[in-house]
């Protein structure tokens, strides 16, 4: 058995201290999202300021499928043992049963884990996308054009749908539409000579997980419409 996971076994029921400074130890505070799915699930984590400790802090981070102890572990796929951040790769689709992430904050004094179940289903959310570009069109009519977030695999298979939201300039609120399957859209009725801020937001097709974030911000010519 290798060293690390003799450390994760020994870990796993939470939190070991020898006293002193390094006992106030926080739990990690962990957030898996899957922008990439089906490929994989990211998760990442933060420990609270501690403004006293000195210490590096490093992280062992395994996962199982299902909550029963008896499962197999394994790895949650780390750049570094310093890391805040993890992949768990080839993930299993339409899982009746939760993962278990298991995130171990290691000092020399002591550790402290947190657990986050999840279902990868439950937890998409894509990146915003991306190349959001506009064209006046005559009649009062304004194109938008956009692009899946490159982060998202498989637009094709596992497909998305998207909003949009608009405003001109200088008014408080926006108009939105959407659902739309493809990625162009034509906004009819826009006011001629008037900039226009455009914002495109993605989802599951399925309406799996939740909407990305909204995307950067594309400003309208000045010279729109005739």
């Amino acid at each position: 058995m290798t060293r690390r996971l003799l450390l994760v076994l020994t870990l796993w029921s939470g939190y070991l201290s020898c006293g002193g400074e390094e006992g106030t130890l926080s739990q990690p505070q962990v957030r898996c999202r899957a922008f990439r799915y089906p490929v994989a699930v990211d998760c990442s984590w933060t420990l609270p300021l501690e403004p006293n400790s000195t210490t590096a802090t490093s992280f062992v981070a395994t996962y199982r499928l299902g909550v029963a102890a008896r499962g197999e572990s394994q790895p949650c796929l780390q750049p570094d043992p310093e890391a805040p951040r993890c992949a768990i790769p080839d993930i299993q689709l339409f899982s009746t049963v939760p993962y278990v992430l298991n995130v171990t904050a290691v000092r020399p004094a002591g550790a402290r884990s947190t657990f986050v179940p999840f279902v990868p289903e439950r937890i998409i959310k894509p990146d915003p996308p991306e190349g959001v570009r506009l064209s006046p069109l005559s009649g009062q009519q304004l194109q938008v054009w956009w692009e899946p977030p490159q982060s998202w695999p498989f637009p094709e298979i596992f497909s998305l749908k998207y909003w949009i939201r608009y405003r001109r300039h200088g008014a408080m609120h926006f108009r939105q539409v959407g659902p739309i399957e493809a990625t162009s859209f034509i906004l009819k009725s826009v006011r001629p000579r008037t900039r226009y801020c455009v914002q495109v937001a993605a989802q599951d097709l399925t309406d799996a997980g939740e909407s990305s974030d909204w995307s950067t911000p594309a400003v309208s010519p000045m010279a729109l419409g005739k």
